[in-house]
């Protein structure tokens, strides 16, 4: 069994930056790939980055492509998602999530394992 805990969430204004953590335990981490996913309130869960298991690939939702960076440590066992330039928008709860067998993916059911998340409040 997989379990992923997110953590670094928080209030903060327009402008300013976050970083979420996601720390895995209970598999060979570094032999996944990992996903950032938001909902807001009254809309679907949306994909919002994706890394492979080396670290070598990692691909964004355009709106914030050049504002978030998506990282991960395979030794910390732990994925990030740096976010620079917050936007009202980008308010959300923000999960991670994990992703078995080959490819990386944008889709919210491929993935196998899912955090609880932590929300993202940005005010204007």
């Amino acid at each position: 069994q997989v379990q992923l805990v997110e953590s670094g969430g928080g209030l903060v204004q327009a402008g300013d930056s976050l970083r979420l953590s996601c720390a895995a335990s209970g598999r060979a981490f570094s032999s996944y790939h990992m996903g950032w996913f938001r909902q807001a309130p009254g809309k679907e869960r949306e994909f919002v980055a994706t890394i492979s298991w080396t670290g070598g690939f990692t691909y964004y939702t355009d709106s914030v492509k050049g504002r978030f960076t998506i990282s991960r440590d395979n030794a910390k066992y732990t994925v990030y998602l740096q976010m620079n330039s917050l936007k009202p928008e980008d308010t959300a709860v923000y999960y991670c999530a994990l992703k078995g067998g080959a490819g990386v993916t944008t889709s919210v059911s491929r993935y196998d394992y899912w955090g609880q998340g932590t929300q993202v409040t940005v005010s204007s």
